[in-house]
């Protein structure tokens, strides 16, 4: 007979490699310094390259293909201003492991600071009050029965019935609608689902609770791997607007850097790419300082941003790279000589001057 702990797991996500690095810090935690006696399984989808399956693999113990689940309902997602939630339905793959009597699943956002086995003693579904609207649990952190029967159900009741906030989590709470009433031992308790932000917003509680704290939760676009580290100090600077608390976040980097880091393979940089790739070269002694922009953003993230009002004024969307891609756009069919490089934007104007060689003329505008 199997032993309990090979039948019982945690459950992560990666749809790509950035987050695929969330999960290295999350199983480290997990393995690490929770030392926990459950196996962990990280779930995947093809946004994740080889090279990283093969680092997510010295940690976990199963990785688990998945398909990319879509919500379809970009409205609702707007209203939540992350309209990139929508991969997250993939969560729902989590029921198909059914290899498991029990398991938990934590966002790759989350930390987890102390043993928390004790959840595989709680019943389906088991989780914490959102901090935003108690009445609902928060997705991040859940305890669930792997079962197909209840797969197939979350995506016809997510295909009849959508979701309120477009994402996993307003799916969740319609399809588990008597949580907030009907058992309140499925009520986790705070603990186990801090979110970091909490920490400003009700400081005496933080203050008095801190050290119970068991799991912490970075929500947000913001992640602890986009906040600036310095490899001489070691020290990690929060981004203001983030709202995330200094200490966790240096425990995050404290992981990073001290288990996850020394195991990426400095050749790795350019067939990972962008963020991940830079911080499979980093050097501690390199003094040098990482993250704290949003250089490493794909194409569609930086696009997510910049529709959120979350312009990178000194990277990607300076000045310098805005007007060159309005030189670019302006060249087009009869503009041949004309020269819109030379002259910049003026004051607070929108207007464009250009200068016309002899051999050109210049487009007429419309009437």
């Amino acid at each position: 007979m199997a032993e309990r702990g090979d039948r019982e797991a945690f459950v992560t996500l990666a749809t790509n490699d950035t987050y695929a690095l969330g999960c290295l810090v999350l199983g480290n935690s997990l393995r690490q310094r929770a030392q926990t006696t459950r196996k962990l399984v990280v779930m995947i989808t093809s946004g994740v390259t080889q090279p990283m399956r093969n680092q997510l693999s010295r940690v976990f113990d199963m990785i688990y293909d998945v398909n990319l689940l879509d919500s379809r309902d970009a409205a609702n997602l707007q209203l939540l201003g992350r309209p990139d939630l929508s991969v997250t339905f993939t969560k729902l793959h989590c029921w198909r492991l059914t290899m498991f009597d029990k398991a938990v699943f934590l966002d790759a956002d989350t930390l987890v600071l102390q043993n928390v086995d004790e959840l595989f003693d709680r019943e389906e579904l088991s989780a914490a009050p959102d901090a935003g609207w108690p009445d609902c649990f928060n997705s991040g952190v859940f305890v669930f029965r792997p079962s197909e029967e209840t797969y197939d159900s979350l995506l016809k009741f997510a295909m009849s019935q959508g979701s309120f906030d477009g994402g996993d989590q307003g799916l969740l709470n319609m399809y588990f609608r008597d949580w907030a009433t009907k058992d309140i031992a499925k009520h986790l308790p705070f603990i186990y689902n801090v979110v970091s932000q909490a920490f400003y917003s009700y400081l005496p509680a933080f203050t008095q609770f801190k050290d119970f704290v068991k799991i912490v939760h970075f929500i947000g676009a913001t992640k602890p791997w986009h906040h600036p580290y310095n490899t001489a100090t070691k020290e990690v600077t929060p981004l203001p607007e983030s709202g995330h608390n200094k200490d966790y976040l240096q425990i995050w980097w404290d992981i990073f850097m001290t288990l996850v880091q020394p195991t990426l393979d400095p050749s790795l940089r350019e067939q990972m790419g962008g963020l991940v790739g830079e911080l499979a070269a980093l050097s501690l002694q390199s003094g040098v300082t990482c993250g704290g922009s949003q250089a490493h953003l794909s194409e569609q993230e930086r696009k997510l941003n910049w529709e959120r009002g979350q312009v990178d004024y000194l990277g990607a969307d300076k000045f310098d790279n805005i007007k060159q891609k309005l030189d670019q756009s302006m060249k087009g069919p009869g503009t041949e000589g004309v020269d819109f490089s030379s002259t910049p934007f003026k004051g607070t104007s929108s207007s464009i001057s250009i200068s016309v060689s002899s051999k050109a003329k210049a487009p007429n505008p419309k009437k």
